[in-house]
């Protein structure tokens, strides 16, 4: 017990702190809110159409993917603390706008719905780059998979707090939407107390037990930005996998399947718990092999995922009492299993490969565009599974797997170039303000 009490307490250091960990499940609260309900408020409370609220969210989302290049020069410039803070308090003036729109007028929600894109899109990099800063080596890699678990924790229990308000009515969105703005407030005041900067500097030599291989390590003289096209070409993919369990397994179990929505919950559920336990022993027993192999391995997993769905939904189609059969929803739950810990691999080693591959005084450029590419697989993947779920098993989960191997092919084979081979700086930021 002792010792678990001390590995946790070194992983809160290792992830920012305390105060730090306590924006992140603040932040994480909110945002499970926020996500159910937003759609419910804008066609509900602020009586717009459905579609003209969905198209509002998507363009919010596709949009603020634009501050992602700002975002990432005020990294390499230092900051660290004030740019998550800044993602926070960017969604307390989305709520604002949300709580101050008039009945009947879309583009003032979609002013609110940018703003709140812009703070979700600029989070995932400005927290990678502070983990960064504090931690190094496999210790870094496991504070971004603890964050991971403690986000999706909060992400479920906001949810959950959500979807339990939802029958209340207009005034209950409401007062969701004020508690909403008082999470990311209180996280934001959290995040900027932690007070962190950095400055690239010399790093040391490579840490022990950094993963070596061909993902660099922390250490060495500054080098020239490495070529991460392909490597972010291929994250587009593998992002879909984080819309699977939310997307295309309730289209395919409620509109082909022909069972129960109660079954699309369980998906999500399993999801999330899986998640919130097994990312971070997950992430430290793949630190055996090289951040590169561990993200091949995900495509791997994720592929082999794609064909169990593409087995059980095409034996069930082919059954004469296909829709709804009696064991047609328990298998695709037990193959989103394999699918959420690909996901899992992939999520604990992809931004842990960027940060490696990364020279500090570029990190924050290269997270953003790691953040660009991961949201664009989030934009698309939607409009992606739904073009293809009509034309049949085959084409969905067949084209899916086909599209993640190939990707995975792509992480494998990518080679370094020789000064990287032979040892990168990645990041190797300096903290220039006391942590907590």
């Amino acid at each position: 017990m002792a010792t678990t009490k001390i590995q946790v307490r070194a992983l809160v250091r290792a992830s920012g702190g305390p105060r730090y960990a306590a924006a992140l499940a603040v932040d994480a609260l909110g945002t499970g809110m926020m996500r159910p309900f937003l759609l419910l408020y804008g066609v509900t409370v602020l009586e717009l159409s459905a579609p003209a609220t969905g198209i509002a969210m998507t363009v919010g989302i596709v949009v603020g993917l634009g501050c992602m290049p700002a975002v990432g020069r005020w990294l390499d410039r230092g900051a660290r603390s004030t740019v998550v803070a800044a993602s926070m308090l960017v969604r307390v003036v989305g709520v604002v706008l949300l709580l101050a729109t008039p009945a009947g007028h879309l583009w003032p929600f979609a002013t609110a719905a940018l703003f709140l894109g812009v703070g979700n899109q600029a989070w995932p990099a400005a927290h990678a780059a502070l983990v960064a800063t504090v931690a190094h080596g496999r210790e870094r890699d496991a504070a971004l998979a603890a964050g991971r678990a403690l986000r999706n924790a909060g992400l479920g229990v906001g949810g959950l707090l959500a979807t339990a308000c939802l029958t209340g009515g207009t005034t209950v969105l409401r007062v969701l939407a004020v508690v909403t703005g008082v999470a990311y407030l209180t996280a934001a005041a959290l995040a900027w107390s932690v007070r962190l900067r950095a400055r690239p500097a010399a790093a040391p030599a490579a840490a022990p037990g950094d993963g070596g291989g061909d993902d660099g390590a922390d250490g060495g003289r500054a080098r020239p930005a490495p070529r991460l096209r392909a490597l972010l070409a291929a994250n587009v993919i593998y992002a879909f996998c984080l819309n699977v369990p939310e997307v295309a397994l309730p289209l395919v179990l409620v509109t082909q399947l022909d069972t129960s929505p109660v079954w699309s919950g369980a998906v999500f559920v399993a999801n999330t718990v899986l998640v919130v336990t097994l990312q971070v022993p997950v992430t430290v027993l793949m630190s055996r092999f090289s951040r590169r192999t561990a993200l091949a391995l995900a495509g791997g997993v994720l592929t082999a995922s794609y064909l169990g769905f593409l087995v059980v939904t095409s034996v069930v189609t082919s059954v004469a009492t296909s829709p709804g059969h009696g064991w047609a929803a328990p298998a695709v739950v037990a193959v989103s299993v394999v699918c959420t810990l690909g996901e899992i691999i992939y999520a604990g080693s992809v931004t842990a490969l960027v940060t490696v591959l990364a020279p500090a005084d570029v990190l924050g450029r290269a997270l953003a565009r790691l953040q660009l590419s991961t949201g664009f697989g989030l934009a698309v993947s939607p409009a992606v599974i739904t073009a293809l779920a009509p034309h049949g098993p085959a084409v969905l989960w067949g084209g899916l797997a086909a599209a993640t191997l190939a990707s995975a092919t792509v992480v494998a084979v990518e080679k370094e170039s020789p000064s990287r081979r032979a040892g990168s700086p990645g990041s190797g930021d300096t903290a220039v303000a006391a942590r907590p």
